[in-house]
Order: structure tokens, then C-alpha cells, then sequence
């Protein structure tokens, strides 16, 4: 089965911000090691430099049946939009001198899957065992029996967390949003 998921349907409805990531501006990132779509271990508080890091609940295949009632869940449609976005970005953010991750729950043999199938030019992290989010206190939800982070993007300068995009919607216009922000503090 085919399906578009690179389109965001009109009506999805929009997450608001409850709080949860308030306490996160400021705090330094923990150091914590996730597997990446290569097969190596990044431990992103060790990582130097300017950092987008987006957090997403689950890249769709487009060979798997429509997840039920998924639209209905405010924030979660939308993980490949917004994965395209930062990869049609990435040159600029590079030149930037920014480094992009994303980060998600999900299976990691459904990230590499997506990670080949989108050409993403940068790594995509699993957090399977939710070790990052829970140390970070972020926001998570249920689908389906599965805990998923919901979507955030931070951005760190050697380790501490700068800025905190939450709650990000629509997903696609993230990468714009960042490039924003990167640009009014002259990053």
C-alpha cells in the first residue's frame, strides 16, 4: 500500500503548549549514547558546537497500513515533512556551522529504512529505551502500546540548550523556524 507522507492534511489539529518543555531552556544536555542510522553511538552533550536537535514520534513507510487514528493525535502527523525539510536545509545549516539530529522512539530498522529512502544527509538517533528523554523530562505520549516522544527541536551550543521549539507545528516549517532563529542571534 502507497500512501502520501509528505503531504500534511488541512485539518489536523493543532498541539498546544502545555508547559512541559519549560524547564528545559538552559539545562545541559545529559550524556547519554544513542545507536545512530550508521550503527555508531553518539552522545550528543559531547558533541561540540551549535546542535539542532529535533525530536519526532515516527517516520511513516509508505509499505505499512495507515497507523488508526494517528491525524487525530495533535503534534504527531507530520515526522516526515518535517525530516524533508531539515534535509532541503541542511546546506544552509551546515554553512552555519550547525550540526542536525533527529530523534526518535521509534524502531530503529524504521529509521534507517527512512533515513535511506529520504536521502537525509545527517544521522538519525534511537532513543528506543526513551534513556534521553527521560533524562530530559520530555513530553512523551502513547500509540498503539509504544511510547513516543512528542515533536521538539532544541538547539545547543556545547551542550546547553539555547533555544526550545515547542510545541512545533506545522511540522514542515521547523527547519524555517530554526534558520530564523540561527539568523537573529548570528549563528
Amino acid at each position: 500500500m502507497i500512501k502520501d507522507l509528505h503531504t500534511l492534511p488541512a485539518n489536523l489539529p493543532v498541539p498546544v503548549d502545555d508547559g512541559a518543555c519549560d524547564h528545559l531552556l538552559g539545562s545541559t544536555l545529559p550524556s547519554v549514547s544513542l545507536t545512530s542510522t550508521t550503527g555508531k553511538a553518539v552522545n550528543l552533550s559531547a558533541c561540540a558546537g551549535t546542535l539542532v536537535i529535533y525530536f519526532y514520534p515516527m517516520l511513516g513507510r509508505p509499505d505499512s497500513p495507515p497507523l488508526i487514528g494517528w491525524n487525530d493525535i495533535p503534534g504527531a502527523r507530520g515526522c516526515t515533512p518535517q525530516s524533508c525539510a531539515f534535509r532541503d536545509s541542511h546546506a544552509e545549516l551546515k554553512q552555519r556551522g550547525v550540526e542536525v539530529f533527529g530523534v526518535s522512539a521509534q524502531r530503529l530498522e524504521d529509521q534507517q529504512e527512512a533515513h535511506a529512502r529520504l536521502h537525509l544527509p545527517f544521522a538519525l538517533l534511537n532513543d528506543g529505551q526513551l534513556a534521553l528523554a527521560q533524562a530530559l523530562k520530555l513530553p512523551t505520549f502513547e500509540y498503539a502500546g509504544t511510547r513516543l516522544i512528542k515533536r521538539l527541536t532544541l538547539i545547543t551550543t556545547g551542550g546547553l540548550i539555547r533555544k526550545v521549539f515547542y510545541p512545533v507545528f506545522p511540522p514542515n516549517d521547523n527547519a524555517r523556524e530554526v534558520i530564523a532563529w540561527l539568523a537573529a542571534q548570528q549563528v
